[in-house]
């Protein structure tokens, strides 16, 4: 079982917009655990009126036939390249077996209409462990809106984590101005000098940075380089805004910064080396940038950023791209 597939965005994920719709039961503890971005914790000392309190979703015990089901639907529709079935202290009450289907359902539907919807299996059912990380490849190059995660029979689930690419519906990117990095717009993180302490793809995750943590941070270098993240935006555009958001990085934050864009040829300057400072909320227009496909932001020497937001517009090449990919990517 490969793992690589980690490095990618969890679609499920609540920060970025995914949510727990449906669940057969949650008698012991709540289906939305599922998709906390926190990894999950135990207190030996947490009890309350219905037994012992875990960080998941744990349902009663079965005493008749048939199994326990929940159906997450996914912040943006994308390809799922991997999932992870989390049972992290669950020991004497996970289930020993687990399948994963996928659904793709257009618009907002109710839990009566995706329980009739056409599921597709991404991980047969399959014998996995207690109190570990049960990982998994998948396969399926196709979109998907929505997944359900089967137990047999019953038990406890601390964290369902599904990795994949975000393919954004050609309709919301050609409206105008958009922010071209952002994960939900098929923004993807492609490569970066360091993920010590936070990973790179929460600088292109929705929303305002809450702590430190939700951000991207280096560990301090101690030579002459410096650190760097590089971003494939949602399709070829020109960036017209850019803003690098340092928000809770007060004494780790970079003191410099570059911005660079690369097309179809060689890289060019979109931000110029440019001083930043602490726990603020950068914005710099960027005049006549370059169509770019990829842009990559260098800080100088090291430390966090919170959020980095592209904005700008497709190019005519980026709008038959995303087209083409949306169609590709058909169920």
């Amino acid at each position: 079982m490969g793992t690589g597939f980690r490095i990618l965005p969890d679609l499920a994920v609540r920060t970025l917009g995914g949510s727990v719709v449906w669940a057969t039961d949650e008698s012991f503890a709540e289906r939305q655990n599922l998709i906390l971005a926190r990894p999950p914790t135990f207190d030996a000392d947490s009890f309350g009126h219905r037994g012992k309190v875990y960080d998941g979703w744990e349902t009663r015990r079965r005493r008749a036939p048939g199994n326990d089901a929940a159906i997450v639907r996914l912040a943006a529709p994308g390809i799922i390249h991997g999932i992870v079935i989390d049972t992290s202290w669950f020991k004497g009450n996970f289930p020993p077996e687990a399948s994963v289907e996928a659904a793709c359902v257009d618009g907002y539907p109710s839990v009566d209409e995706l329980l009739d919807a056409t599921w597709h299996p991404m991980l047969g059912r399959t014998a996995i462990e207690g109190d570990a990380e049960n990982a998994f490849q998948v396969t399926s190059r196709s979109r998907w809106t929505h997944v359900r995660l089967s137990i047999y029979p019953d038990g406890g689930v601390a964290r369902l984590r599904v990795h994949g690419e975000v393919i954004p519906d050609p309709v919301r990117l050609e409206i105008g101005t958009v922010d071209l990095a952002a994960v939900e717009n098929g923004g993807r993180v492609i490569a970066c000098s360091d993920r010590f302490y936070g990973s790179p793809n929460n600088l292109i995750s929705p929303g305002l940075a809450r702590a430190p943590g939700d951000g991207w941070e280096t560990a301090r270098r101690r030579d002459a380089g410096n650190d760097w993240v590089s971003v494939q935006l949602a399709g070829e555009g020109r960036v017209r805004l850019a803003e690098l958001d340092t928000s809770y990085f007060l004494y780790n934050a970079p003191g410099w910064a570059t911005l660079r864009g690369r097309g179809s040829g060689d890289w060019a300057e979109l931000l110029p080396h440019t001083r930043l400072q602490p726990d603020t909320r950068h914005q710099f227009l960027l005049d006549e940038a370059p169509p770019a496909i990829e842009v990559r932001l260098d800080i100088y020497p090291d430390g966090g950023l919170a959020r980095l937001r592209l904005f700008g517009e497709l190019t005519d090449a980026g709008r038959r791209d995303v087209r083409l990919r949306w169609s590709a990517a058909a169920p």
